[in-house]
Order: C-alpha cells, then sequence, then structure tokens
C-alpha cells in the first residue's frame, strides 16, 4: 500500500482540516464513551462476579461452621463417652448421619486409636492412628482439608463410580477416652454451588471453582480439578486472567475467612465468567459510539477526497517511480510538475540516483580489479593453494597445485580433498579434523602443521600447511614442499643415531672401568688422580645420558619405540619417581615435597616412560632449584584427565627462551650444560612422550620465582 504524503503549501489544509476534524471528533466521542462509561460498566460486571464469589464463600464457611458445631457438641455429649457401649456410640452416630446425609463416615475411636463404633460398622477395629484426622485432633487442629478417600475408597456406596472426596472433622472426646472423626463427602460444596450459581446463571455464563490454599482446584470443571491456578492476592475482588485452554476470563474472587469458632481452611471462591461475554456490553457501548465517529469522518473525508487526491496526483506518480528504481526497474522520474515542491524532490531524486549509481560502478570496478589481482598472485604463487568447502570439496586449485599433486584444476575442483589427497591411513583422522574445525574459529587456524599427502602417482610427498578461515563456509590452505628438507632431516638424525649408537658400547665401558677406579679396584690412587677420575667418570656419565638421549628421541621421531599400554594407578608411578630422585635431592640438598596422593586416579599408558617423563622433570627441578629450596610434585583431577606437576624456586624461563623450550638441544644459556649437566633432550623426549600417550604438556614460570612444568593424561575408566 502506498502512503500518500501530503505537503504544505500544495492547498491541502481544507481537507485535511476537515478529515481530521472528523476523525478526532470521532475518536474523542469513543475515548469518553469508552473510558468512562465502558470501564463503569467493567467494574460493575466484575463486583457483580466477586459479589457472587462472595457469597458462596460465605455460605461455605457457614456451612463449615455448622458441621463444625455439630461435631465438637456430639463430642461432648456424655453417651459418646467410655461409659457408653459400641452399640449405643453406633447408634447415636447413625442417627446424626440420618439428620445430615453429607456425613459418608462417623466413628469413635479409643485413645490408642482403634475404630470402637462406626456408622455402618465400617472401619470398626482397625487402626486409624496414623490417619491425619486422628493426630490433628490431638494437635488442636480439628478440621482437615479435601482429600480422596482412603480406607474407605472400596467400602461406601457408590465406590468405583468416581473418586470420593471427604473434609475431616475431628475433635477429643470429652472425658478423653478417644477422638469422634466425621468424613465430610464433598457432595455438600457442589450443592452449595449449584445453590449461589444456578440463579446467577439464568442470565448469564458463569462457572464457580473452590481452591485450596495451594492453589488447587478442589470443586470445578472437571478438566481444571486437581490442577493448580495462581491466587489472587487480595482478599475479595475481580481480575482478567488467561484459562489453560487459552481463553480469558473475568474472574471474581473471595477467600473464605471462616466464622465464629470455624478457623476456616483457606479456600478461596472463584466464580468466571468468558471476557469475550462478560464485556459484550461494554463492546455494544463502544461500538455504537465508534460508528458515530465513522459516520462523522466518512461524511467529511467524502467531501475533501475529490480535491485531494487532484493534489496528491503528482507526488504519487513520483513514488511509483522511485519504487520501480527501487526494484531494478528503468523508470523515468517526472521532472515537471504542478508544484514547486514535487519539482524540487524529483531534481533531489534524479541527483542521487546518478550519484549512487555512479558510485556503484567505482566499487565494483574497485571489487573486480581486487578479485582479479588477488588471482593473479594465487595463480604466481610458487606454494600450492586449495581452497574447500566444509563438506572437504575442492572449490579453487591453482597451478602450484597442479603441479605438486598431478590433477588439473577441472578434475580436482568438486571432488573431496580427502580421498582425493590423503593416503588411506590417515583419512580417518583427517575427517575427524575437518569435523572439529567446521564448528571452530581457531583450531590450527594461522598455523604451520606438517601433513603427509599422496600424488596422483600415489608418490607420498610431505608438506608444510597453512590452514585459514576467511569465510564461514571456506577453508583457504597454502602447502609448501618440504619432503627434500624432511629427507635431509631424517639423514642427519640417521647419521647421529648411528653415531650415538656406536659410542654407547664404548662409553658404557670407560665408564664402568671409571667406576672401578673410584671403587678402589686399582687399589687406593693418588689424591690428585682421583680428582681427574672423578672428572673423568662424571663427563663419561653426561656423555652416556646424552647418547641414550638422543637414542631415545630418534626411536621416539621415527616411530621405532614401542609403548606399551595398560591401565595404571597413579599412587605407585608417583612414588617411583620420587624414589628416583631422592639421592640427587639429597645431594644437592633440595627437599621433595607431594601434593595429592594420586589415590583413585588411573591413566592409560607405558609405566616406564611415564615414570621417565616424571623423573626428568623432577631431575630438571632438583638442577635449577637454590640449595636448601623445596621441590613438589603434585597431582590433582582435572575435567581433561589426570593433571601431574612439579614446581621449583628457581631463577624461572628467560622470556626470549619460552618458545624453545621443547626444542631439541634447548638450553637457556649454554653455561647451564656445563654447569648442571644437562644435554637439552630431556623436555624434548618428555614431550613426545607425552604427545604419544595423547595428552599435552606445559609451562608457567615468571622469571626470580620459579616454574611450573605440568602434564594432563586422559584418565582411564
Amino acid at each position: 500500500m502506498k502512503r500518500v504524503r501530503y505537503k504544505t503549501g500544495l492547498g491541502t489544509y481544507l481537507a485535511l482540516s476537515f478529515c481530521a476534524l472528523a476523525m478526532l471528533m470521532g475518536a474523542v466521542l469513543a475515548a469518553i464513551i469508552g473510558h468512562s462509561a465502558g470501564n463503569q460498566v467493567k467494574d460493575d460486571i466484575g463486583s457483580a462476579l466477586s459479589d457472587l464469589a462472595v457469597q458462596a464463600a460465605d455460605k461455605l464457611d457457614r456451612n463449615m461452621f455448622e458441621r463444625y458445631r455439630e461435631l465438637q457438641l456430639l463430642a461432648q455429649r456424655p453417651d459418646m463417652g467410655a461409659a457408653a457401649t459400641p452399640d449405643e456410640r453406633r447408634a447415636t452416630l447413625e442417627q446424626h448421619q440420618r439428620s445430615y446425609p453429607h456425613y459418608a463416615w462417623l466413628g469413635a475411636t479409643s485413645g490408642d486409636g482403634h475404630v470402637l463404633a462406626a456408622t455402618g460398622t465400617l472401619l470398626e477395629g482397625q487402626d486409624v492412628s496414623e490417619r491425619p484426622w486422628y493426630r490433628n485432633a490431638h494437635a488442636g487442629t480439628f478440621v482437615g482439608d479435601v482429600h480422596d478417600a482412603v480406607l474407605l475408597a472400596k467400602l461406601l456406596p457408590g465406590a468405583g463410580q468416581e473418586v470420593q472426596r471427604f473434609v475431616d472433622l475431628a475433635f477429643p472426646l470429652a472425658d478423653g477416652s478417644g477422638v469422634l472423626g466425621a468424613h465430610l463427602s464433598w457432595q455438600w460444596a457442589r450443592e452449595l454451588e449449584r445453590s449461589v450459581m444456578v440463579p446467577a446463571s439464568a442470565h448469564r455464563e458463569v462457572q464457580a471453582m473452590i481452591v485450596d490454599r495451594q492453589g488447587k482446584v478442589l470443586l470445578g470443571p472437571p478438566g481444571l480439578v486437581a490442577k493448580a491456578l495462581p491466587l489472587p492476592g487480595n482478599k475479595a475482588g475481580y481480575r482478567v486472567e488467561r484459562g489453560a485452554e487459552g481463553v480469558d476470563y473475568l474472574v471474581g474472587y473471595a477467600q473464605t475467612r471462616g466464622h465464629a469458632a470455624y478457623p476456616g481452611l483457606g479456600w478461596t471462591v472463584l466464580v468466571r465468567q468468558r471476557v469475550d461475554s462478560a464485556w459484550a456490553p461494554v463492546r455494544e457501548l463502544q461500538e455504537r459510539a465508534w460508528w458515530m465517529g465513522v459516520a462523522m469522518a466518512a461524511v467529511f473525508s467524502l467531501l475533501a477526497f475529490p480535491l485531494a487526491n487532484r493534489i496528491a496526483r503528482p507526488l504519487r506518480e513520483l513514488a511509483d517511480a522511485a519504487d520501480r528504481i527501487r526494484y531494478g526497474e528503468a523508470a523515468a522520474l517526472p521532472q515537471l510538475a504542478p508544484y514547486a515542491e514535487v519539482q524540487a524532490l524529483s531534481r533531489t531524486l534524479i541527483s542521487l540516483v546518478a550519484n549512487l549509481e555512479g558510485r556503484v560502478s567505482a566499487r565494483t570496478r574497485q571489487l573486480r580489479e581486487a578479485m582479479q589481482r588477488i588471482a593473479a598472485i594465487i595463480d604466481s604463487a610458487q606454494d600450492a593453494f586449495i581452497a574447500a568447502d566444509t563438506d572437504g570439496l575442492i572449490s579453487d586449485w591453482n597451478p602450484a597445485a597442479e603441479r605438486m599433486f598431478g590433477w588439473s584444476r577441472e578434475e580436482a575442483v568438486g571432488k573431496s580433498y580427502i580421498e582425493l589427497m590423503v593416503p588411506q591411513r590417515f583419512r580417518a583422522q583427517q575427517e575427524a579434523a575437518l569435523a572439529a574445525a567446521r564448528g571452530s574459529e581457531a583450531a590450527n587456524f594461522g598455523r604451520r602443521v606438517q601433513l603427509t599427502l599422496i600424488r596422483r602417482d600415489g608418490e607420498e610427498l610431505t608438506v608444510e600447511a597453512s590452514v585459514s578461515r576467511p569465510a564461514d563456509a571456506l577453508f583457504t590452505t597454502f602447502l609448501h614442499d618440504i619432503s627434500e628438507r624432511r629427507q635431509v632431516e631424517e639423514m642427519k638424525n640417521e647419521f647421529i643415531a648411528t653415531v650415538s649408537h656406536e659410542l654407547r658400547t664404548p662409553m658404557t665401558s670407560i665408564r664402568a672401568s671409571l667406576s672401578m677406579l673410584i671403587e678402589g679396584g686399582a687399589g687406593e690412587l693418588p689424591a690428585d688422580v682421583q680428582h681427574l677420575v672423578n672428572i673423568a667418570y662424571q663427563s663419561s656419565e653426561r656423555l652416556v645420558r646424552l647418547v641414550n638421549d638422543v637414542l631415545d628421541i630418534e626411536k621416539i621421531e621415527a616411530g621405532k619405540m614401542e609403548f606399551r599400554s595398560e591401565d595404571l594407578i597413579v599412587a605407585p608411578l608417583l612414588e617411583e619417581a620420587f624414589n628416583a630422585v631422592r639421592g640427587s635431592a639429597a645431594q644437592r640438598p633440595v627437599a621433595l615435597e607431594r601434593q595429592g596422593d594420586g589415590r583413585g586416579l588411573k591413566v592409560r599408558g607405558d609405566r616406564d616412560r611415564l615414570v621417565q617423563v616424571l623423573v626428568n622433570l623432577l631431575s630438571n627441578a632438583i638442577k635449577y632449584s637454590p640449595q636448601f629450596n623445596t621441590v613438589t610434585l603434585a597431582c590433582a583431577a582435572v575435567p581433561e584427565g589426570v593433571r601431574l606437576s612439579v614446581s621449583d624456586n628457581g631463577a624461572g624461563i628467560p622470556l626470549e627462551f619460552r618458545a624453545r623450550v621443547f626444542e631439541k638441544f634447548g638450553q637457556a644459556d649454554s653455561s647451564d650444560t656445563r654447569l648442571k649437566g644437562g644435554t637439552g633432550l630431556g623436555l624434548a623426549i618428555c614431550r613426545a612422550i607425552v604427545e604419544q600417550h595423547g595428552g599435552t604438556i606445559g609451562f608457567e614460570t615468571e622469571e626470580g620465582q620459579g616454574t611450573t612444568f605440568h602434564v594432563v593424561l586422559p584418565a582411564s575408566d
């Protein structure tokens, strides 16, 4: 629907004034009637419902008071005490029941709660000492709330047709020999409801409900019985609320307050009527007022319409042309119009459209040039460039990728990169990584990772990949072939491993020989010779450790180190690692401390390798801790599994070295090797072993405050 805007200076004031005056008069008339008379009528209707609720509540209280007083007087009668026989008591009770049939059951009990006499002999001889009415009578509460039949459910006439409900009344007998109890049938409340509601229902459709102090419906429409309703905050009044079926009701309410000695049960009587029925007189009144206003507005609007339509025509033509342009259609804006205001607006729109078209063209040209530059850069890149969607389907493939893998762009685009380029043994791992990346914004993005891929001819190659995610549905990757570099590294590692292996046997022999000399195997040595032999022995020890560490790291990187997998209790691992470093700690000297015993915690892995990790971390902490300080080994359960921590109070790790802590032969200072005796391979070995177990290793440090290395391993079920 097109909006027509009338401009000043176009002679529209007269037509607008007529229409506005007519609508204003109709609106004022309807508002006055609707607000004043309508609200008064609504209040009268609501008050009438509230009065009905008050009447019903008062009748409930008075009727309950009569039963309350009757039973109280009956309990005081001498012929109900212990002096009367059960038959005499039963006769009295049945006579009382006949005088008021809504007593479903009357009974007198002994002091221990056994029923001695009851109407119709029901429940005689049974123990009712655990029933609420019996206990309440002794506690001074003589009336109980509505409840379903329990012991009498199958004994009373009509049982099985519907659930019978009672209100309990009970008083101690005058001589203290027992309790007089009564179950008042809930049917009396239905009759009371009909006595109040039937006259009111003759001219309006109303429903009555009784709810307890918790809001549960005790009496009302079948679909609402036993359901909970919100209770009003005041004792009496009315309100509008929505029923469970989605219908709005006008609800008058009143709380029962008891009567005389009867304290009341806190019930609330609700009398409700559908809002559309209750407010019908108000709507009729308001509709008549609105029709009067509409008639007045229509008359004056009909007089003003021809003139207003003629004045608005040029502006409407201009708006139509602007709408066609907005939807991409070719449309000429009118340049001539009978009014100066429309002419000015038309010229402004023409200038704006021309300006926007020029700016859009310029932006489109810049975007096209930028895309061409990006495409040229990617096509001329020496590294392979591959783009894929979140399902792993290739969407871009540059010439370097064609040369690296052997597939042309036409052959690769639309194919799954996992099926095309990933060796069979790595496909499951790559599919899991792709699934994780779909829901992540930072998983390995921007980091360089090494991957093993396959060419068209089946030859495998090692690449360094840098993955990014420029858009939600796109992954881009640059791949750099590092196969030659990897081969050089493997040759270097094999050379180092070969040399280390060849050195192990003679170095072991040298260390054993020097050990024998130190222990006096060749007799007592002169002091200066003994000093030189000790230096030689310590150097041989360091060389043996270096050779062993080199062989270990080579085996791990080559995948040749065997790892046994078994369920391990953490506590023995901690104890074994502690025992292995006690000697070096005492020699330093440094105190060892445990936090957490690891009992009840399990991990899965190789016992010897995990102990090796802990020993390496503890040995480093001992070496770099000041004398007479403390090294702490902690163990705790974390959401990721089991966390093992080794803390020292040393100098901390320098900032410039922290990125290289886990690199091979990494030392913060070359003097550390000479002073501390380290090889620079221990932490690299620790990281390799932990990662083989599916865990993580890291550290927290502060210069001058110390360092904490922590290992997190998956917990075993």
